[in-house]
Order: structure tokens, then sequence, then C-alpha cells
């Protein structure tokens, strides 16, 4: 019932309690009358206003010491790491194990945090059978080799000797590169010039490898050849 409706009741009773003349009906009137004025009152009354949810509070930003020393060893099938740290405690221990990663953080371990983590291991683990185990000393971590066999390195490190696979690189620039640092090298050499190094190096061949066209840069590239394999045949003798 709407509050408009609960006064014209209100209003109707009251008269009807003006007319009433046995205490019985007065009664009920009366009675009914407060009855009303609690619904008018609860209908008219302002809505609540609601309360601001409670933020959370905000995670505390912890700062780490980070672990860069300890021991492994390995057999067939898993690696252990072996971390020494003393005061840790299990339950403060958090992991993170993945394929090709480890991230372990040591918490409240007598008053710092500390944090152990390779980032690429050397090749991929089974991150559900891994475990970590704290002892009164150190801190064993074992690690499940996906498959068996022997790690050359815990971390993954690049094939420095591993050929680039750059597709828009020129294959024959390397080659050219290397043969360019030879013939600059055999034009500072005492079979080529008498002078000085310093000489050469500011040389009009020199000057006209650099600049010269393709043709140019294989007839030097030819003489420094034919020098190599013993030829008399002096092939710049019109560059000179």
């Amino acid at each position: 019932m709407s509050a408009e409706e609960l006064r014209l009741e209100l209003d109707e009773l009251r008269q009807l309690e003006g007319l009433a003349k046995r205490p019985r009906i007065q009664s009920l009137l009366a009675n009914e009358i407060r009855n009303v004025e609690a619904k008018l009152a609860k209908a008219t009354a302002p809505a609540p206003e609601p309360q601001a949810a409670a933020s959370a509070p905000a995670r505390p930003v912890l700062n780490y010491v980070t672990l860069g020393s300890f021991s492994w060893d390995q057999d067939n099938e898993k690696i252990r790491i072996y971390v020494f740290l003393e005061g840790v405690e299990q339950e403060k221990v958090e992991t993170s194990f993945k394929p090709m990663s480890v991230d372990i953080k040591f918490h409240d371990v007598k008053g710092k945090n500390y944090r152990c983590a390779i980032p690429k291991l050397n090749k991929e683990i089974v991150p559900e059978k891994c475990k970590v185990v704290v002892k009164p000393t150190k801190v064993v971590v074992t690690l499940w080799k996906a498959s068996k066999g022997n790690w050359l390195d815990l971390c993954f490190k690049e094939d420095k000797f591993k050929p680039s696979m750059d597709k828009e690189k020129d294959p024959m620039s390397g080659i050219m590169d290397l043969m360019k640092v030879n013939v600059f090298s055999w034009l500072t050499s005492s079979s080529f010039c008498d002078h000085s190094v310093t000489c050469c190096m500011h040389s009009p061949v020199q000057n006209m490898y650099e600049e010269g066209d393709e043709d140019m840069k294989r007839t030097i590239a030819k003489a420094w050849s034919d020098s190599r394999s013993g030829k008399t045949t002096d092939s710049l003798s019109g560059l000179r």
C-alpha cells in the first residue's frame, strides 16, 4: 500500500473514532489507527544511504634479496639445487615451477625475504613433480626432468657458434666481409707496399676498393688471391 493510500485510510479511521460511542469500538479503532500510523511512518521514512564498500587493504610491496649463489647436482632423472640458507620455514616458502623456469621465494627469514629464480632452464622439467624441502641449514629443491639424460648446464645458454638464420641477410655478405678484411690486411703488408701502415691504410688502392664498383673490387680481390696462392702476376700494376 502506498503512503497516500495509508494517509486516506488513517483519516477515515480517525473520523470513525470520533463517531464511535461504545468503548470496545473505540479501542478497536484506536489500535487500528496505531497500526496504520506505524505503516505510514515506515513508508515515508528516508531510505538509508548505502554504505561504501570497504576497500581491501593494499598489499604491501615486498623486497627480496636475490640468491645468486647455490650448488646443484643431477642424476639421470632429476636435478637437485642446494640453497644454503638458515632460518627458513616450510610454510613461508612460495614456489612457482614452470616447464622452463623456476621461481622460489623465502619469506620472513630473520626479517628478510629471499628469492632464488632461474628464468630459463637448460631443458624442460615436470612442474607437478618438483618440490622444495627445508632443512636446518639449507633448502633442497628437486626438479624432475621431462626427459631422462644429462644436462650440460642448469641454465639455458645461447650457442655462440650457431649460424644466424636471418633470412634477410645476404648469405654472401659474411664471405665478402672476410674477403674485405683479408684484402685490407694484404694492402697494409710489406708484400704490397714498403711504406708505413698508416700510409697504406690511406693508400689510393684502398680508396679504390672502398669506393669502386663491383668489377674494381673483384680485380683487387683477385690480386689478393693470386698473392696468397704464390702467383707472381701483379694484377694491380695498372692501379698503382
